[in-house]
Parts: structure tokens; C-alpha cells; sequence
């Protein structure tokens, strides 16, 4: 592969966004690609999505969410058309761009993300070798061949490809096999082993006492859901999700009492379900609370 920084440039346009090259280069090769905030987040690459207000979801079978009239960010957004990556509505999105990332499925890949090493170890005892590339924490196993998406199929292990992003990392090394059947069994059922079940923890909820801005109990459901879903589909920083989402929660419904222990339970539950300790979803509530003088 060519290295997308020899690409010539032309000497009469301004200089393009290091990752909007890259991004350039991989949807030459056939990959959908999109713009990563810091965090890795997708942008919304609209008005109605910035600042996420629509929960970085795309309309696609998926009520209650973005109703773009086409699909602006997340998975859905990523795109191999140069003329939509190098429109002025996604440019300010390269500018500030952290990461480029792809939809695997739309290249007929399946990325088996491994997050720690007793993940890598099972995956090289049970896995055909396959294209590998590092990550942060651990490795991406690349398989040709699609498949639904599953996060938590084993510790540490999730499923990345219809309906998913991952984060390019680079071309990795070994040479790509098909998509074994040890992979899609993973997606057949999820093993009970995996992780304990969630423990439900009692946290005093705001004492409110404001005026109710929400003109149905609708937009709290929503903004919940949104929550849940955004943690469940956090790709790594946790942590920082969990108490990024805590302090949004708060921040729109924390004030006016509309806010019970069921939700912040179904809050604690989510972050629980992707591994965060109780002391985690404890001290990342309080954190929030803290930061907005509740």
C-alpha cells in the first residue's frame, strides 16, 4: 500500500487535513470511512446532530433518533464518495477529526477487536490467523466476510462489521483469511460466563425542585435510551463515556426532578453490563453531580 502522505498535492488548493487524506486514500481502496472525534466518537456532520444532540445514532431502523434526511454520522455516514468526504458540510468535522474510522461491514470485513491479553490468547488458541493490527490495548483481527455486530461475545472481545465503525489503525501484517465459523458462532450465542450480572446500586437521585422544561415524559425516555446506547457502543474509553453521559444526563433532566432512581439505575445497569465496577459508576455520578453543584 501506498502511504497516503506521498499522495502529490496540489500546489494551488490549500493543504488537506492529515486524516481527510487518509480518509481519501483508504475509500480508493474501497473502505467506508468517516470522521473520529477525540474519544472516538463519530462527528454529526449536520446542524441538527452537532454537540450530539441526536445520540450519534443514524435513523436506520432505529425510532427516536436522527431523522436526517440522509444519514450525517456514525456508522451510516461512512462513505467511499470523495465529493460527500470533501464537502464543506463535513469540513470542519477533518478539521477537527482525532482518528479516521471505517464501517467493516461495508467492505465485507469483520474486525474481531481484542481489548486486553487473556482476549489475544484465546483468540490465538481458537482463531485462524488472519490480517492483524494493534491497538491501544490490545489487537484487531481481520476476517473477509460481514456479519451482524456484537459487543461482549467473550471478555474483551467484541464483533465489529454491519452496523459498526471501527478505528483504522493501519494495514496491519498477515495476510487476510475468510471469516471462520469459530467468529459468527461467537454471534450465535453470547456464553453466560461472560460477565457477572449487574448489580443494582441505590444512588440518591437530585433533589430537583426547579421548573420542568420537558414537555413529556417522552424526551426523558429518549434522553435515557440515548444514554444507555451510547455506553453500550462506547469502543474503549469507558470511563470517560460513562461519566461524559452521567454529566449530560444531569445536566438536562438533574435539575427538575424528573429524574428517579429507575433511571439511574437502567444508567448504572448499561455501564455495568460493559464492565465498569460499581466504585466506577459511584464515582463517576458524584464526580457529576459535583461538577454541576448539585
Amino acid at each position: 500500500m501506498t502511504d497516503p502522505t506521498d499522495f502529490p498535492r496540489d500546489p494551488a488548493r490549500p493543504a488537506l487535513p492529515a486524516h481527510l487524506r487518509t480518509a481519501l486514500w483508504l475509500a480508493k481502496l474501497g473502505l467506508p470511512v468517516m470522521p473520529l472525534r477525540e474519544g472516538k466518537l463519530p462527528f454529526g456532520n449536520c446542524r441538527a446532530c452537532t454537540r450530539s444532540a441526536c445520540g450519534d445514532r443514524p435513523n436506520m431502523k432505529t425510532p427516536g433518533t436522527c431523522q436526517c434526511p440522509a444519514p450525517c454520522h456514525a456508522w451510516a455516514a461512512a462513505t467511499t464518495d470523495p465529493d460527500v468526504l470533501t464537502s464543506p458540510a463535513w469540513a470542519r468535522s477533518w478539521h477537527q477529526a482525532g482518528a479516521v474510522a471505517y464501517h467493516p461491514g461495508g467492505a465485507h470485513l469483520t474486525v474481531v477487536d481484542l481489548d486486553n491479553a487473556d482476549a489475544l490468547a484465546w483468540a490465538r488458541r481458537n482463531l485462524p490467523p488472519t490480517t492483524t493490527v494493534a491497538t491501544t490495548r490490545g489487537e484487531h483481527w481481520i476476517y473477509r466476510g460481514a456479519m451482524r455486530s456484537v459487543n461482549g461475545v467473550r471478555k474483551g472481545v467484541d464483533l465489529k462489521s454491519t452496523m459498526a465503525y471501527a478505528q483504522w489503525r493501519g494495514p496491519g501484517r498477515g495476510t487476510m483469511a475468510p471469516l471462520p465459523d469459530a467468529v459468527l458462532a461467537l454471534a450465535a450465542k453470547i456464553p453466560a460466563t461472560v460477565r457477572q450480572a449487574p448489580r443494582a446500586v441505590t444512588v440518591p437521585a437530585p433533589a430537583g425542585g426547579g421548573e420542568c422544561r420537558h414537555r413529556s415524559p417522552a424526551y426523558l425516555e429518549r434522553g435515557i435510551a440515548m444514554a444507555e446506547q451510547r455506553i453500550k457502543e462506547a469502543p474503549d474509553t469507558i470511563h470517560r463515556t460513562v461519566y461524559r453521559l452521567f454529566l449530560a444526563v444531569l445536566s438536562a433532566h438533574g435539575q427538575c426532578g424528573c429524574l428517579t432512581q429507575a433511571h439511574i439505575d437502567r444508567l448504572f445497569t448499561a455501564a455495568q453490563a460493559k464492565g465498569e465496577s460499581v466504585r466506577h459508576c459511584e464515582d463517576a455520578w458524584a464526580n457529576a453531580l459535583m461538577k454541576l453543584g448539585m
